[in-house]
């Protein structure tokens, strides 16, 4: 999955059960906190979304703003958690692939 289908779901969730259905010039860098979008009840429910829709666990040190904050945060946060190889340095992932064998 790419990060623009991403981007383009949330915005869908967001604007739909945050906005009423309209974006009201909603910018994938706007903070959801900062421009009263989301609360702290909203992010559970962001939480539940993310987790259901996508298929992901998100840990208790995952629920920060850099992650959480913003369409392009959380797209970019669940790039990470759907390939996870993809976002750790070479050295982690040879590691634990040397882990691994017997």
């Amino acid at each position: 999955m790419q990060k623009t289908e991403i981007a383009l779901r949330l915005r869908s969730f967001v604007v739909e059960n945050y906005l009423f259905g309209q974006d009201g010039g909603l910018q994938d860098t706007d903070s959801f906190l900062d421009k009263g979008i989301i609360d702290s009840t909203g992010v559970l429910e962001l939480v539940a979304f993310l987790q259901e829709t996508f298929g992901i666990t998100v840990e208790d040190q995952d629920l920060v703003p850099e992650n959480l904050d913003s369409i392009n945060n959380v797209s970019s946060f669940l790039l990470r958690k759907l390939n996870p190889s993809e976002s750790a340095p070479a050295s982690v992932v040879a590691q634990s692939l040397t882990e691994k064998r017997p």
